[in-house]
Formats: C-alpha cells, sequence, structure tokens
C-alpha cells in the first residue's frame, strides 16, 4: 500500500514500525488523499473530521525522492478545498514540538507555517510522552 511505502521511507519521521500500522490502518478509514506523479504514488494525506465545522490533518507525508516538488502543497490544497466545500472553517494539525530539538521537524513546522498554519500550544504527552505543537488554521470566513 501507497501510505505504508512512503511512511517507510520517511525513517526520521515514521521510524516506529507500530505508529506505520497505525497510520496505514487509518488509511483504510479515513478520507485519503494521494499525489500521483506518472504512475508512482509520491504523497498522501488523511483527514479526520471532529465537528462540523473543524477538520484535523491527520496525516501528510511526501516520498523523500518527490520532497520540493510541490506535491504536499498540493495535497494542502485539495484537503483545505474539500473541506471548505463541506462547510469547514478551521483545520488543524500536529507534529512535535519545537523544544523537541530535530532538523525534520524543524522543516515540518515551516512547511505549516508557510501554509499559513499558526501555533496554538505545545503540550506533552498528548500523542507521545514528548511535546506535540497544535497548529490551525483558518481555511473559510465566518458565515
Amino acid at each position: 500500500m501507497a501510505t505504508g511505502r512512503i511512511l517507510r521511507a520517511l525513517p526520521s519521521w515514521f521510524g516506529l514500525e507500530e505508529a506505520v500500522r497505525d497510520y496505514v490502518g487509518d488509511a483504510s478509514v479515513l478520507p485519503s488523499y494521494l499525489a500521483v506523479s506518472g504512475s508512482a504514488t509520491i504523497g498522501v494525506a488523511l483527514v479526520r473530521r471532529h465537528f462540523p465545522e473543524s477538520a484535523e490533518l491527520h496525516l501528510i507525508a511526501v516520498h523523500p525522492d518527490a520532497r520540493g516538488s510541490g506535491a504536499g502543497t498540493l495535497l494542502l490544497n485539495a484537503v483545505e478545498e474539500d473541506l471548505r466545500c463541506a462547510g469547514v472553517r478551521l483545520l488543524q494539525v500536529k507534529t512535535i514540538g519545537a523544544s523537541y530539538e530535530h532538523e525534520g521537524y524543524a522543516q515540518t513546522r515551516g512547511f505549516y507555517r508557510a501554509r499559513g498554519f499558526l501555533p496554538v500550544a505545545e503540550m506533552r504527552g498528548l500523542v507521545w510522552d514528548g511535546p506535540t505543537l497544535l497548529l490551525v488554521k483558518v481555511i473559510a470566513p465566518d458565515p
């Protein structure tokens, strides 16, 4: 499956096999978006709806051979457009917080910030024992 192949190619971000298996399972039940180049799937995004007006970008990952190609931005744009059409106004994402020094996650936070996500809080023990950063983005104005 494409999700597992992409995540296993990114061990600095998805180095725990249990986490990869969880995301692969999530891909079978959550709305999924794929970035395809030729016949190869190079990116994946998963979305979780919590409330009618908000959603979570549960996963976004691009194969290392395609990083910097714009595939992540295209995936995010497609997610946001579909959610706007469904009446969603806020999109959240969680990632590893800045108090955990890791170049890859610094790039991840930069990706989100460059696309309009704003940090809300960094919490410990939310998803793992270390720091989790919650970011949000307004994707549609007030009705």
